[in-house]
């Protein structure tokens, strides 16, 4: 394979062992001793005398075409690195070859030496007018034979490795933009589209203040005993399915994940982009967040039981990490979250009485009355049962 059967391939590809071996012989061969060479030429003592005096020079891999129409049949068939070309021949004359040539971008890289015993100076001009890259009177003098054959050989084996070197260079890029991608994907798994946009950006110290979102923290109870009971695998996939539908609910209320910690799932609404219905939303996430574990045990066998805490208030949010990000929230808002959460009833959706008072008006609750909050005290809570209406 040569140079120019390389520079045929795809950009996206990334080139082969073989493509990497030719790639080594295109930039050892200095001489030239490896390219084809394809001599046209109607005479038939002028042709063999051509390759005589071309093997004799060290090159072994030339080929013959008696016109042009020949020629053109060849060069359709295999690659050349170099073309003899003779202007003076019947059905197509050099002029139709050089022609034909330079109308096909698959050839236009191949040089063309013109060997002619037309000395006409309107004929050399036209020869290198159509894309000839010398001319050679006859008889052929062998020395300058010599010179034209290495000077054009060398000619084109280093415009093809440029090319070559570009197409290199165009695969490391792309190559390059799918791993940006991929590591853009990765970073908007783990942050907020907003963060990761200001950390590409270069901001570094990225934290806010937020004068009221809701917090909801979900947990899944006996977790430590099921974990014991299952399979290793079975366990990580019952997660994954549950954790998968949670942030399909996520994403369908534009609220936020903020991340797992062994089977607790840590949403609020608010952040980083600022709502007005942030407790709304976190409230039906959380009627749908039970729905979903019902499901999961019908679909599975399982006797599943989450509990789940909401509140809402002021908070602190922000980025920690340099090489592994994290966005996280903090403040007592985000303590009674969740101390709703770890006080709660299986199945239950615990609030405080301050997002009791919120949301009376368009959800239902019942009194559940005080409960003692570790490092919180008494806190008057309510479950929340449903939408009204």
């Amino acid at each position: 394979m040569s140079t120019s059967s390389l520079l045929q391939k795809e950009a996206g590809q990334r080139l082969s062992a073989e493509q990497l071996t030719q790639l080594h012989v295109a930039e050892s061969d200095v001489a030239g001793q490896h390219a084809a060479i394809l001599v046209v030429e109607d005479s038939d003592q002028l042709r063999a005398l051509m390759v005589l005096m071309l093997q004799a020079l060290g090159y072994r891999n030339v080929s013959e075409a008696r016109d042009g129409q020949e020629a053109l049949d060849l060069l359709r068939q295999r690659e050349f690195d170099l073309l003899v070309l003779d202007i003076e021949m019947p059905r197509l004359d050099g002029f139709g070859v050089l022609e034909a040539l330079r109308n096909q971008s698959f050839h236009t890289q191949i040089p063309v030496i013109v060997t002619s015993g037309l000395d006409a100076l309107g004929a050399v001009v036209r020869c290198i007018e159509l894309g000839a890259e010398d001319f050679l009177p006859k008889p052929t003098n062998s020395v300058l034979l010599r010179a034209r054959v290495a000077a054009s050989l060398e000619r084109k084996r280093l415009r093809d490795l440029e090319r070559l070197r570009l197409l290199e260079l165009q695969q490391e890029k792309q190559l390059l933009k799918i791993e940006q991608e991929k590591s853009e994907r990765l970073l908007l798994n783990i942050l907020p589209t907003a963060i990761a946009g200001r950390l590409k950006q270069g901001e570094r110290n990225i934290a806010e203040r937020y004068a009221c979102v809701t917090v909801l923290f979900a947990d899944l109870v006996g977790f430590t005993s099921l974990a014991n009971q299952m399979a290793p695998e079975a366990l990580v996939d019952l997660l994954n399915d549950l954790f998968s539908r949670f942030d399909q609910l996520t994403d369908s209320h534009k609220l936020e994940k903020i991340k797992t910690i062994g089977d607790c799932y840590m949403v609020v609404g608010g952040v980083p982009e600022p709502r007005p219905d942030h407790a709304e939303a976190a409230a039906e996430m959380a009627l749908q967040m039970l729905n979903v574990v019902s499901e999961i045990n019908q679909e599975r066998d399982l006797c599943l039981s989450l509990r789940i805490g909401l509140n809402s208030g002021p908070v602190v949010a922000g980025v920690i990490g340099r090489k592994k990000f994290s966005y996280d929230l903090w403040g007592e808002a985000v303590n009674l979250a969740e101390r709703m959460e770890s006080s709660g009833l299986p199945n239950r959706i615990q609030v405080p009485i301050a997002m009791y008072e919120q949301l009376s008006g368009r959800f239902q609750f019942t009194d559940r009355g005080y409960v003692t909050c570790k490092g919180l005290g008494e806190i008057r809570t309510y479950f929340l049962d449903g939408k009204k209406g």
